[in-house]
């Protein structure tokens, strides 16, 4: 009888193990879904930038170095390796204050302001930010959920056995990029 008690507590605690590794990996493929839709939305942002840049260059002649600044931000942000989290939000957060200054100087040209073309691309940025916002909630909201797991006990005891590690949050270290850019849509 004993036998069988000792039996039935080691197979719970194997179930119970599977149980907790099968957990991790569903929260590990969570990060990567979280982390593959911000790539999505960083990559239609990055695209974008260029179409922006070219329908603000005709009537901006003389505010280059705004131009040249998200220039050079999106291709600072692209060169940054995909599972690189840290430096790919201080990039994007880079970024995101270029196409703010960007759009801030816009407000001085009426012409551009009234541009359709201009006022579609605006548009269009508001939306790829708004969709980038809900990917880093549900990113970082994944890497919350597997960070506990794999710190908790006893869970860390099979993340440990298993090579699972904590992940990075998405965060924005410099507080000026925090805010959030002023982008005005028309009159």
């Amino acid at each position: 009888m004993i036998s069988w008690i000792v039996l039935a507590f080691f197979a719970t605690i194997v179930v119970y193990a599977i149980a907790l590794y099968n957990r991790l990996v569903r929260q590990r493929q969570m990060v990567r879904e979280g982390w593959s839709g911000i790539d999505v939305q960083l990559k239609r942002r990055f695209d974008l930038i260029p179409n922006l840049v070219e329908a603000v260059q005709g009537y901006m002649s003389h505010e280059r170095e705004t131009l040249a600044a998200v220039t050079e931000m999106r291709a600072r942000a692209g060169g940054v390796p995909s599972g690189d989290v840290a430096g790919r939000a201080q990039a994007e957060g880079m970024l995101s204050a270029a196409l703010s200054r960007l759009m801030a100087v816009a407000e001085n040209y009426p012409e551009l302001d009234a541009s359709d073309n201009f006022l579609d691309l605006q548009d269009a940025l508001r939306n790829i930010e708004n969709e980038l916002q809900m990917a880093r909630r549900y990113y970082n909201g994944a890497v919350r959920d597997l960070n506990i797991t794999v710190e908790a006990f006893p869970s860390n005891l099979i993340a440990n056995q298993f090579g699972f590690s904590s992940e990075d949050y998405f965060e924005i270290e410099d507080d000026n990029e925090r805010a959030t850019p002023k982008v005005r849509f028309g009159k």
